[in-house]
Formats: C-alpha cells, sequence, structure tokens
C-alpha cells in the first residue's frame, strides 16, 4: 500500500508560483509513474500531466510552459512547480501514483491517491 502526501498548497496572486510536492511512503517510489490531477469547484477530475517512472513527462496543453513535472527519488517524492498561475489553475490538486509505465490521463489508470492540496489562484 503506497501513500502519497501532497504539500506545498495555497493563495497566490495571478502570474505567481507554487511547488507542490507529493512524498510517497514507498521505498520503491521511483519504480511508480506519478500523475497530478486537479478538481475545481463543480467540475470533474482533470488530468494535469505525469512523470513516468522511466522518466517520459507529458501535460495537457492549457499548462505546457507553466506547469513542470520532476522527481526527486533519493527522496521518494514527485514535484509540480507551477508558475505563471491563472484563476483557472484553482483547483485541489491529487497526486496519484501506479507502477505501470504508461501515463494514464484518466483516474481509474492510478491505484494510489494523495489527499490534495488546495491551490487557489486570485486575479
Amino acid at each position: 500500500q503506497v501513500q502519497l502526501l501532497e504539500s506545498g498548497g495555497g493563495l497566490v496572486q495571478a502570474g505567481g508560483s507554487l511547488r507542490l510536492s507529493c512524498a510517497a511512503s514507498e521505498r520503491t517510489f521511483n519504480s511508480y509513474t506519478v500523475g497530478w490531477f486537479r478538481q475545481a469547484a463543480g467540475k470533474e477530475r482533470e488530468f494535469v500531466g505525469g512523470i513516468s517512472w522511466r522518466g517520459g513527462i507529458i501535460y495537457i496543453n492549457s499548462v505546457k510552459g507553466r506547469f513542470t513535472i520532476s522527481r526527486d527519488n533519493a527522496k521518494n517524492t514527485v514535484y509540480l512547480q507551477m508558475n505563471s498561475l491563472k484563476p483557472e489553475d484553482t483547483a485541489v490538486y491529487y497526486c496519484a501514483a501506479d507502477p505501470r509505465s504508461l501515463i494514464p490521463a484518466m483516474t481509474s489508470g492510478y491505484d494510489y491517491w494523495g489527499q490534495g492540496t488546495q491551490v487557489t489562484v486570485s486575479s
């Protein structure tokens, strides 16, 4: 059972930055693919991007060039660096993990989820 803990959320003005962390309890976290999702109030959970254990990274178009996903295997942690934030980025952000090598864009593709962290971007 992999336990994930997100942190780093908060309130930021438009144009600002935040870095979210997803820390795992699993020592072999480097063999998991990690996805980042977000869920705005009243909307479905949306895939933002992900990083495979092989190192491949993908993003949705709306965050390309603004968000960066990276991982520090020594710390069992994956990061989501968010720059040039916009009010429409406001959501609860979740990380999810799965042992497969592909990066699923659907919530059903992940076995393990964190509790989420709130990101609020004011205009």
